[in-house]
């Protein structure tokens, strides 16, 4: 078919623009996809900070924070009390083991997508032999500061943020365990994953990385190679720490770990330092386990790490 002169030209007109809407000459009116906002650097100053009162705590409690316990109580009240004054949404969730009533104490900041939460824990409860800073005071601060950091920062997520400190995990995973019992199908349908923190400051410190859910393993694997750090998987901690009654309900689950108390090898040593033949952690659920048993650097590589990756699934 011939084209007139006319036709022609408003052909070619209109290749013209297309090539320009195709070489980005011409922009469409939406808006461009917003970038996701950077996770914070958490101060190691804060999270030691909280080990301290922590210790505080335990040491005018007979010297633990255990299930039952008025230390345990005190280091509920302690932590509440922050993330009240931060502005959270706070409930404590009770239960009974061995006589004893125990807390869950959950921490919900408004707004994001209820229907896709981002939880992240930390048992909160020592062992009756020591004041438990590594075991776990060290999850539970670090946790605790990334949970205020959402609160002082310009963050909006678009998914539900929940933070939260289980009881009892020293005597079996009870509290992590009732709370997800009482849950509905409908309401673990809405944990888009679950991430868990359970010892990230330990004195002679592996770098280890739950191998559970790819995505979230590949999370953090990306974290700690930014550093020049090779992560290695988690393999002792499996089914012993409070993500496994999540994983057990079909959530997503990931988390981090410096290891307890068997020996560091040569060949860790020489990916992360320290001492081969030594335990990660020679305090582990014993008196030693104080403000003194813990690793600055691992506390706050692993601190930071928290909060990149509530940042970066939140977003």
């Amino acid at each position: 078919m011939k084209f007139s002169a006319s036709l022609r030209a408003a052909a070619v007109a209109t290749v013209a623009v297309a090539g320009l809407i195709t070489t980005g000459a011409v922009t469409s009116s939406a808006a461009p996809a917003p970038a996701k906002a950077e996770a914070p650097d958490i101060s190691v100053a804060d999270v030691q900070a909280d080990l301290g009162r922590l210790q505080s705590i335990a040491e005018q409690n007979g010297g633990n924070r255990a299930h039952g316990s008025s230390g345990y109580q005190a280091s509920i009240d302690f932590i509440k009390g922050k993330l009240d004054e931060a502005g959270f949404t706070t409930s404590l969730q009770e239960f009974t083991t061995g006589g004893e009533t125990g807390y869950n104490l959950i921490a919900d900041w408004p707004g994001g997508d209820e229907g896709q939460t981002v939880m992240a824990g930390a048992h909160l409860d020592s062992v009756g032999s020591g004041p438990g800073i590594n075991d776990n005071g060290s999850g539970s601060a670090g946790v605790l500061e990334t949970a205020l950091a959402v609160a002082k920062s310009d963050f909006q997520p678009s998914k539900h943020l929940r933070f939260a400190w289980w009881g009892a995990e020293e005597l079996g995973l009870v509290g992590s365990s009732h709370y997800v019992d009482e849950l509905s199908s409908e309401d673990r349908g809405k944990i888009s994953s679950y991430l868990n923190f359970d010892m990230i400051g330990s004195p002679n410190p592996g770098y280890f990385v739950y191998d559970d859910e790819p995505e979230l393993q590949k999370l953090f694997d990306d974290y700690f190679a930014g550093l020049d750090i090779t992560a290695d998987v988690d393999t002792e901690g499996d089914g012993r720490s409070d993500h496994a009654p999540f994983k057990d309900a079909g959530i997503k689950v990931g988390g981090l770990f410096s290891g307890a108390d068997y020996e560091k090898t040569p060949e860790q040593a020489e990916n992360w330092g320290g001492t081969a033949g030594e335990p990660f952690d020679n305090c582990y659920h014993s008196s030693c386990d104080t403000t003194e048993n813990i690793d600055e650097t691992a506390l706050d590589r692993n601190s930071d790490a928290i909060a990149h990756a509530i940042w970066s699934l939140a977003s």
